[in-house]
């Protein structure tokens, strides 16, 4: 990657973190040029040209995200969530809420497939979600780490996948990867430990910011969750407290990791898939 190309990736990566800092505050498309240090005639060009969306698109996908979140797990007004997501009026927030998730925020707060869900593992239901155990080779995860609430993880993936895009790696990209150090019910979210990444198929050049990490060779138990990452905790809940219950398995000093089969940019949140790897002792 040229220098002309780096100090482009690191003026976007500024804007992000900017981004996810003020999301509760109006964001003036306006001053991320200022922040990004370029000309505001060239600046969303060059965005959309980098990062494959406009800035525009970068902060609803963020916002509404960070809504589902709240809305699922949470008790925070939907007024307030409304409010703190930059929308001048309920119905306003209504109206784009139900366009990416599907249904309104009430409904989704009240029977979204993280109520249902809950609701059947309460009632001791079966299986749930698809499990499967696999042995696999020691992986190097490439990429940055992150600390604090776990749904802000994409705050490390969005300039790990810029530079892939600059540096034209994507087509060499085996895995988009994140693996989480701790449990969030008993870690305060703010010491919360989790590094993103990617899984190349041969050798790359990497910036000199970022790190990697190994992926545990062995068995685990690769769950298959479809749906949106905010609901993704109860399928958590039901792998460790049915699926591990009645497997007879032991589990592995390492940590979880979670496997993200297709884009957000790209499909709507209940069509995303994640393989969740539990690590498993040797048989």
């Amino acid at each position: 990657m040229s220098q002309q190309q780096i100090s482009y990736r690191k003026r976007i990566d500024r804007v992000v973190n900017y981004i996810y800092d003020h999301l509760d505050e109006p964001i003036d498309l306006q001053h991320l040029a200022d922040v990004a240090c370029m000309s505001p005639y060239h600046w969303h060009r060059v965005y959309r040209a980098i990062q494959g969306e406009t800035i525009a698109a970068t902060v609803k996908r963020l916002r509404l995200h960070r809504a589902a979140g709240q809305l699922a797990q949470s008790k925070i007004s939907i007024e307030e969530i409304a409010e703190r997501s930059g929308y001048c009026s309920l119905a306003a927030f209504t109206r784009a809420f139900t366009q990416v998730y599907g249904q309104p925020p009430a409904q989704y707060r009240r029977a979204g497939s993280h109520t249902r869900l809950q609701s059947a593992i309460e009632r001791g239901e079966g299986q749930l979600f698809p499990v499967e155990i696999k042995t696999i080779e020691p992986m190097t995860l490439i990429g940055l780490p992150h600390q604090g609430d776990y749904m802000n993880i994409g705050r490390v993936f969005e300039p790990v996948f810029g530079w892939m895009g600059q540096a034209g790696l994507l087509p060499q990209m085996r895995h988009a990867m994140a693996t989480y150090y701790d449990d969030p019910d008993s870690v305060p979210e703010a010491d919360l430990r989790s590094f993103a990444g990617a899984v190349f198929a041969a050798t790359v050049d990497v910036p000199d910011h970022f790190e990697s990490r190994t992926i545990e060779g062995g068995r685990y138990a690769v769950l298959r969750y479809r749906g949106a990452y905010a609901e993704m905790s109860t399928a958590y809940r039901w792998l460790y407290g049915t699926w591990l219950n009645n497997s007879g398995v032991e589990l592995r000093d390492a940590p979880c990791v979670e496997d993200y089969l297709n884009n957000p940019r790209e499909v709507a949140p209940s069509e995303l898939l994640t393989d969740i790897y539990m690590p498993l002792a040797d048989e």
